[in-house]
């Protein structure tokens, strides 16, 4: 399917919102005052995270006044078939303890089905996006980016996987189906949050999953790893970003993957 001119400007416009975050974050990142809280869940929150969402959000206010926005860290507002899905840090723990695995994730959904988005890692230097039908990349900016394609691995015994965290599959039930996935594989890691998804789009890795996340988690990364060539479901087989979980594999192997965790 051919990219749309309005989806390309979309994007364009997620590279200068990922811009504005990657300054504010780094600008805070490992700072000795950095300031959080502890929100209802337990999990924490930054000065940086809401400072993020603010900035993005002000933008698409000016740009985009029309479409709703679906943030982590405030509530919704607007309701229209555009909707812009915010995760200002993923990984705010590592944000905390001065580890560079962090992410800003901006993605947009047109009538429930996402189709433009942007990862950006500042602290790694990195950034992915992709859009529907425009392919997925890498690289530092939109002028100086590689096409990512996901692996041709065929066997879960030559597989690579990355996760985030064994104690989550035991809490949600399925932890012995996680260690016989882990015990088959060829190859694990925990590279954890978003960067395991990414590491499936450019092909070093060949199957990440979780059993549990938002749809603020997982938004963003779900069009990369398709437009990547790759599969991404929740952990039941359904194609989208509901859950529960999220499985993205290079295609070959999402079957095999799912006997594991179903």
């Amino acid at each position: 399917m051919a990219q749309s001119k309005d989806l390309t400007d979309d994007v364009r416009l997620a590279h200068l919102m990922a811009d504005d975050a990657d300054s504010l974050s780094m600008s805070r990142f490992k700072a000795l005052d950095l300031s959080f809280s502890s929100k209802p869940d337990n999990t924490p929150v930054t000065e940086a995270d809401t400072a993020v969402e603010q900035s993005i959000r002000r933008t698409l206010a000016r740009t985009r006044p029309r479409d709703a926005i679906k943030g982590e860290e405030f509530d919704d507002t607007g309701e229209a078939p555009r909707r812009w899905i915010i995760d200002p840090i993923d990984g705010t723990k590592n944000y905390l303890r001065g580890v560079p695995v962090w992410a800003t994730l901006i993605a947009l959904e047109v009538e429930g089905r996402i189709v433009a988005s942007v990862v950006s890692a500042p602290a790694l230097q990195r950034r992915w996006w992709a859009s529907e039908g425009g392919g997925a990349f890498t690289g530092r900016s939109i002028l100086n980016a590689s096409e990512m394609r996901v692996s041709k691995v065929e066997s879960i015994k030559d597989a690579s996987l990355s996760y985030s965290d064994i104690a989550e599959w035991v809490d949600a039930g399925n932890g012995q189906g996680f260690i016989n996935l882990m015990r088959d594989c060829w190859r694990t890691r925990a590279y954890g949050d978003f960067w395991s998804y990414m590491l499936v789009a450019e092909g070093a890795v060949d199957i990440a999953c979780e059993p549990d996340l938002a749809l603020w988690d997982m938004a963003a990364l779900d069009i990369i790893v398709r437009e990547a060539g790759g599969q991404f479901t929740n952990i039941q087989g359904v194609d989208g970003v509901k859950g529960p979980g999220a499985l993205a594999t290079n295609g070959l192997l999402h079957e095999a993957a799912l006997n594991y965790l179903r």
